[in-house]
């Protein structure tokens, strides 16, 4: 097994537990993109991505080029001389001038079994479809969205109280697994790779504001799904009594009821019963305007009179803003 000659690049959290697997490995990285630095945070102070902070720790030279299109990013890369390009979660778009550049080209770690959810989002979409499975492919990068040939992947089931932190943190270790034993087998993955059947492809576009809106004449299963689906990055959100609250846990209650979708039909220290299309849903945890997020029995510590029985979550505070 041969030990290749990699540059990196990759952008959030979970790119970050990938370069961290292959700094523990044999593998040598010797550069790291990533993208510009962002304004984030109440002061809008310029922060590093966490892969630029991991791979400055280590020393590593660290590129963050608005675009890889000028011909000038593709002599940079082939100045750094790595056989093989390692893509996780970056972000910008490698034209086919970049995917040429290393001798061995691109691969990329992808966080669903493709040629399921291509695209930006596949964890959340595989939660809201209501998938029973999903898991991380590595395949070999073609100018396509998530096209390329694939040459490993492994699965995972997706549980019935798994949300997107939770689902994203177990891809994050069998991509780290998967992108390993992609590099240490790679001549033979890479002579056996499999082309995807686009017949079978869906595409994972990113949440917005629609997918995180709930509406209480949905099942309460699918309504369970969006707040899964939404934890930390699009929060599903509803109204009370004109506040935009989001709920951010919460359990199907197999339970029916003839009350109005959206009705509070109970509120206790175990969570508030709001009725659904059809069935139940129990929230446990949510976060009310300008607040931090706080469990169900927090809030009924100084909110009780807000969540009253008969009280109504609508779509809208009834506002052009909503």
């Amino acid at each position: 097994m041969q030990a290749r000659k990699l540059v990196f690049a990759g952008t959030p959290d979970f790119s970050a537990w990938h370069l961290q697997a292959l700094l523990d490995s044999r593998h040598d990285v010797l550069a790291v993109y990533t993208q510009p630095d962002r304004a984030s945070g109440r002061g809008k102070k310029l922060q590093a991505s966490p892969v630029k902070r991991l791979a400055l720790e280590h020393g590593l030279a660290v590129y963050q080029p608005p675009s890889l299109k000028p011909t000038e990013a593709r002599q940079q890369l082939a100045d750094i001389g790595a056989e093989l390009m390692v893509v996780v979660a970056y972000g910008l778009i490698l034209p086919q001038a970049i995917l040429d550049t290393p001798p061995l080209g691109c691969i990329n770690v992808h966080a669903s079994l493709l040629p399921r959810w291509r695209g930006a989002a596949p964890v959340e979409r595989a939660l809201l479809a209501g998938d029973r499975e999903t898991g991380v492919t590595i395949m070999q990068m073609d100018a396509g969205l998530d096209t390329g040939d694939m040459l490993y992947r492994l699965s995972t089931p997706i549980a019935e109280d798994d949300d997107r932190q939770m689902l994203e943190a177990r891809l994050g270790q069998l991509g780290c697994e998967a992108l390993i034993h992609c590099l240490d087998h790679f001549d033979s993955l890479r002579a056996s790779a499999e082309p995807q059947d686009d017949s079978l492809a869906t595409y994972a576009r990113k949440l917005d504001k629609a997918d995180a809106r709930l509406d209480w004449s949905d099942d309460a299963h699918q309504l369970h799904r969006q707040i899964r689906a939404g934890v930390d990055r699009q929060p599903a959100f509803s109204f009370l009594d004109g506040l935009r609250i989001r709920l951010l846990a919460a359990t199907v209650l197999e339970q029916s009821t003839t009350a109005e979708p959206g009705s509070i039909l109970a509120a206790g220290a175990g969570g508030i019963d709001i009725a659904c299309g059809t069935g139940v849903l129990r929230i446990q945890r949510l976060q009310m305007p300008g607040k931090k997020a706080l469990s169900v029995r927090d809030v009924l510590n100084s909110r009780r009179e807000l969540f009253q029985p008969g009280q109504q979550f609508r779509m809208s505070d009834g506002s052009d803003n909503a």
